[in-house]
């Protein structure tokens, strides 16, 4: 990320409503970087430049506000594949986006508006990044009708909101599985290990809610699908962006014997595989590959991957197409690839291939309704 683009966005983040409209993207349009998160972006082009190009191909660019959860870009999971998504429909498609990075649920619904009400740029679609947006989305899209929204992980009931949910539980379920294999048997791979006499497991949770719980419950009912009698530890930190609370919250778990921790805590995550590299055990990340997207491949046995780029592509392609259906509510699970267990790039290649085979059979059996994985701990 270069200097400039950093310091626009921190720009943005602290000017508020006021100031929001009229400034310039801090990344977008078709001269945007590569779709993987970690690539460098340029700036948006100036109105002036924005009219030339669209007189000489003869097209309008579509233009697209970002709304990014709390916690903000660079945590290597939810918003950064959110990012992602975003970038290769620039590369694809004639897209300028603007991003914003709210630091409390209080601005999302400062943000949703000030992208509504902008008419330079006017702002075809604002995609609303996270399930804490939709009581200000709920709120937001009646006042806008002629604006379109998307919404990721809730769904808001309005004519002019597409929604987009995923099963989080069914891949859940997967990684709880390996977890619950692995912890009950003897595993080494680089400077981690299990303990051979314990059947013992931990999942940290950001904010407390439906949602989270769906992460929750699926990792349970994955590790009690290998192993009747594991133990797993839970525990919520009631934040998406404080590493510090997962670092402590997870460090207390291996302390008690787990020797694997799943999180579904945004930036907090960072700090659950900081003590798994301090405890010489294992980590489970989310919504991105993180032994890709972070610096912790050594402590990473696989992560849940959530294809939250997928929604946001879809929305915006639907957007530039003129096919874009408001009032309606999509779900991804495994069967339509919304997630997956994805195996860390180094740990992946030394877990066992008859564990592997385990889950892949129960992969396949959710997809073919033979499993059915619960959405709530008190399901289980």
């Amino acid at each position: 990320m270069d200097t400039d683009r950093f310091d626009r966005r921190k720009f943005v983040k602290g000017v508020g409503a006021a100031g929001l409209v009229g400034l310039a993207g801090c990344t977008g349009g078709p001269e945007s970087g590569g779709s993987d998160g970690g690539s460098e972006d340029t700036e948006a082009s100036t109105p002036a430049a924005d009219d030339t190009a669209t007189e000489a191909s003869g097209s309008e660019t579509t233009n697209i506000g970002m709304v990014y959860a709390t916690g903000g870009l660079g945590d290597g999971s939810f918003n950064d594949q959110a990012q992602t998504g975003i970038q290769q429909a620039a590369e694809e498609f004639d897209i300028s986006f603007d991003e914003s990075e709210p630091d409390s649920v209080s601005q999302f619904s400062t943000y949703q508006q000030q992208y509504a009400q902008s008419t330079d740029p006017d702002y075809d679609l604002v995609s609303c990044i996270g399930f804490l947006q939709a009581d200000a989305l709920s709120q937001t899209a009646p006042e806008y009708p002629e604006q379109d929204f998307m919404i990721v992980d809730s769904v808001v009931d309005a004519d002019n909101v597409r929604s987009y949910t995923f099963k989080e539980h069914e891949g859940s379920y997967l990684v709880g599985q390996l977890a619950g294999l692995l912890t009950s048997q003897s595993f080494s791979a680089g400077e981690s290990s299990t303990a051979s006499d314990t059947a013992n497991v931990g999942f940290v949770g950001g904010v407390e809610g439906t949602l989270i719980k769906k992460f929750e419950a699926g990792f349970i009912a994955g590790a009690q699908a290998a192993n009747a009698d594991i133990e797993v530890q839970s525990t919520y930190t009631g934040s998406f962006s404080e590493p510090s609370a997962g670092r402590e919250a997870a460090s207390s778990m291996y302390s008690s014997g787990a020797d694997v921790v799943y999180h579904a805590a945004g930036n907090t995550g960072i700090g659950v595989f900081q003590a798994a590299r301090e405890e010489g055990k294992f980590a489970i990340g989310v919504d991105r590959d993180q032994s890709v997207t972070t610096d912790y491949a050594d402590v990473i046995l696989a992560s849940m991957v959530k294809r939250v780029d997928t929604a946001v592509y879809n929305a915006a392609q639907a957007t530039v197409e003129g096919s874009f259906e408001g009032g309606t509510a999509t779900s991804l699970g495994l069967a339509e690839e919304g997630v997956a267990n994805v195996y860390g790039s180094e740990l992946g290649s030394e877990i066992p291939d008859d564990v592997k085979s385990e889950v892949d059979a129960s992969a396949e059996a959710i997809i073919n309704g033979e499993i059915t994985v619960p959405q709530d701990p008190s399901e289980i």
